[in-house]
């Protein structure tokens, strides 16, 4: 039982140092990535223009996208 104790007294002295760190640089870390998270937003939304752009005489068509083609 005291060898449980020390180790929760070890886990608590270096842990804690490390969740203040985290508490800290989190949002900063955060902070820079948002502009590529929003420049990924935009890259997905340009490559769904383009596919419904390609896809768009096949739909007009009759086409369903994803159905497979009928057999005879």
């Amino acid at each position: 039982m005291f060898l449980k104790f020390l180790l929760w007294l070890l886990l608590f002295v270096l842990c804690w140092p490390l969740a203040i760190l985290a508490l800290v640089f989190f949002p900063l870390i955060w902070l820079l990535l948002l502009p590529f998270r929003i420049l990924g937003i935009a890259v997905t939304g340009v490559l769904e223009l383009f596919k419904a752009i390609i896809m768009l005489p096949a739909r007009l068509l009759g086409g369903r996208p994803g159905a497979k083609p009928k057999r005879p």
